[in-house]
């Protein structure tokens, strides 16, 4: 009974799909197409209906022609289409994406009479794509830049400055005082180029002495200093179509200067001992917590570089300019540390935020992760409160970062074992960190576990 009915209404069954039907014979020829597919393309039924199919300029046929296969579907010959993702063209001329299946349609005596394909409209899931990849976009820059956390208005004109700068070649010099995330500015630049591919090369040039730091930018040629054994490539040759970031720029010696300037210039250099030019194509990404400027000035930097390097400017702000970020880089730390250290720590209490946004933050952002890892250790469960803060960070110390800098005398202040001991514990050891976290210069942590006996 259903059978009969079906073979007797077959196109009253069909026009009831949601999906797109369309009947071909061999040849291409349009035998039949659905409601459906009539509505998706803006076809009437006799519009259709004895053309070839190549009216609907279907993606995927046309690829298979400039590949020199068959001018038809491919179905003919594979015998079935599956889930295939093409476009047909509609009759305004615009262009509707969807999923394709099909196949070959065989009567009795087993010869192809057909191929039958059904099509689904994919053009509103692609809108909703589209807007979800805006939104996952927003919401990336709210939470983090490229590892650069802070959505003040700051952030937002320096976040626009990285992505524009990023597609020039030009050199950039990034300025901002210790703790800002310069090299994480440096990163940003780098992963939005075009050079992205290729080789990044960071150097810190405060670490090296002058020699060393030669060496190491420029390579060496064997025997061209005591210890040279072997000709070495250099940081430079290392990052040839890539980009280089030279940290601490402002530390360089005066002949390095000039070597640097030569490669700006000319994108040439020569090894430590050796006569012969090497050319490269490097990017040059240079950072400074210095006064650049008042260097010049003095005599210490020269003014071509500077001018060379400073093609484009990238000031990152101090944390005290954009307290509003505090909050923000407390919470996704606190969800960092929470994964890292197992700590059931839900977040921080009222009066602690309010200490932290008080305080006037001179290690910047480097200091207040220090601070939450300090708070990580003595804090077990719950909320980081004020009293798994630093010593420093009372009510009445926070008022006090206010007015000018005390003097030594002044700034003197007795710590607790614990104290000092929490202190190593949150920098694992590092005494220049645990100083900044307890407020003091390392020679004065030094003299305070050399008179507790550490």
């Amino acid at each position: 009974m259903i059978d009969t009915y079906i073979s007797s209404n077959w196109k009253q069954v069909v026009d009831s799909m949601t999906e797109g039907l369309m009947l071909v014979s061999p040849r291409g020829t349009i035998l039949y197409v659905n409601k459906s597919l009539q509505e998706l393309l803006h076809y009437d039924l006799d519009e259709l209906v004895g053309k070839n199919c190549s009216v609907l300029e279907c993606s995927t046929c046309f690829q298979n022609r400039n590949k020199g296969e068959d001018k038809y579907c491919s179905l003919f010959k594979k015998g079935t289409v599956k889930n295939l993702r093409c476009a047909f063209r509609r009759k305004d001329g615009q262009f509707l994406e969807g999923h394709k299946n099909a196949t070959i349609l065989y009567d009795t005596e087993g010869n192809v009479v057909a191929g039958v394909e059904n099509f689904t409209d994919i053009s509103p899931i692609l809108v909703k794509d589209q807007e979800i990849s805006v939104l996952k976009k927003q919401l990336s820059i709210e939470e983090n830049f490229y590892g650069i956390i802070g959505s003040s208005h700051i952030m937002q004109d320096m976040y626009q400055l990285i992505e524009s700068a990023a597609m020039s070649d030009a050199p950039v010099l990034i300025s901002g005082e210790s703790g800002t995330g310069k090299e994480l500015v440096a990163n940003a630049l780098y992963e939005l180029s075009d050079r992205k591919n290729k080789a990044f090369i960071k150097v810190n040039c405060a670490a090296l002495n002058e020699n060393l730091l030669e060496s190491e930018l420029f390579g060496h040629v064997k025997g061209a200093f005591s210890g040279a054994e072997h000709t070495r490539k250099g940081r430079f040759e290392a990052a040839d179509g890539g980009c280089i970031f030279l940290d601490e720029i402002g530390d360089i010696s005066q002949r390095t200067q000039t070597k640097l300037l030569r490669i700006l210039q000319e994108k040439e250099f020569e090894k430590v001992g050796d006569n012969r030019t090497v050319s490269v194509d490097v990017r040059i990404i240079a950072a400074t917590n210095k006064n650049l400027i008042k260097a010049m000035e003095e005599g210490y930097f020269r003014e071509d570089l500077f001018y060379r390097l400073n093609v484009i400017p990238v000031h990152i702000a101090p944390l005290r300019d954009r307290k509003s970020d505090v909050s923000e880089i407390v919470k996704t730390f606190i969800k960092r540390l929470r994964i890292k250290t197992e700590k059931d720590i839900t977040g921080i209490n009222k009066t602690g935020m309010d200490l932290l946004l008080g305080y006037h933050w001179p290690g910047n952002v480097r200091e207040l992760i220090n601070v939450l890892e300090y708070a990580f250790v003595l804090c077990k469960s719950g909320e980081i409160t004020e009293v798994h803060l630093p010593a420093h960070f009372s009510k009445k110390q926070v008022w006090r970062q206010k007015t000018p800098r005390r003097t030594t005398k002044q700034h003197r202040r007795k710590f607790s074992y614990d104290e000092i001991a929490n202190a190593l514990d949150a920098s694992q050891g590092n005494k220049t960190k645990a100083a900044e976290i307890l407020g003091v210069s390392r020679v004065t942590l030094w003299k305070y576990l050399k008179n507790q006996g550490a």
